[in-house]
């Protein structure tokens, strides 16, 4: 079974280095402009609701059948989102979270252990369907669901890529794990 796992294209707030999350912003007009065809054309893609995946997924498969799978959306990072790291350098909460390896939960929004729970479990039930899959999420979904499946073994944050960029896999049901076969840019 092979994976397509496609970060979406750059916005706004990706250009200004600020946290997205859960903010339904689609992509900014460079990020319109970077992303092109794919080379191939798969009859479904499964998205993340979020804008910004749907208009990559448009942009990259423009033939192929969208499903929308709610729990492939990016992590809430609550009052965080809309900011940059600059705007908080005096807020006790986003030190203690940065300090804290931002593992606990953003105020408002969601820790990483149970975001990366609720992408997983999605995750789990796409691959029981046994079909090659292709989907077009978020840098936190790629992050969560290659930390538990990846192969070779990288930490959370060793996984992330550039916005429409991702990874080609390989899922090996019997071991349970996702061989990268290749990493994958989708930009002119």
């Amino acid at each position: 079974m092979r994976i397509w796992l496609i970060r979406h294209g750059l916005t706004r707030l990706g250009e200004e280095k600020r946290y997205q999350g859960a903010l339904d912003e689609g992509l900014s007009e460079c990020g319109h402009a970077e992303l092109k065809r794919a080379g191939f054309t798969p009859p479904r893609v499964y998205v993340s609701p979020m804008l910004r995946a749907r208009e990559t997924a448009a942009i990259l498969f423009p033939e192929a059948e969208q499903i929308v799978v709610p729990d492939l959306r990016e992590m809430d990072f609550g009052v965080f989102e809309g900011r940059g790291w600059w705007e908080m350098e005096q807020n006790a909460a986003y030190h203690a979270w940065v300090d804290g390896g931002c593992l606990s939960r953003c105020p408002g929004g969601e820790d990483r252990v149970e975001f990366s729970a609720r992408v997983c479990k999605t995750m789990e039930a796409l691959l029981q369907t046994g079909e090659d899959l292709v989907i077009v999420a978020h840098g936190g979904t790629q992050m969560a669901v290659l930390e538990r499946w990846g192969r070779p073994e990288r930490e959370y944050y060793r996984w992330q890529t550039p916005c429409g960029c991702g990874f080609l896999l390989s899922y090996d049901r019997q071991y349970d794990e996702m061989r990268v076969e290749r990493e994958l840019r989708f930009l002119v």
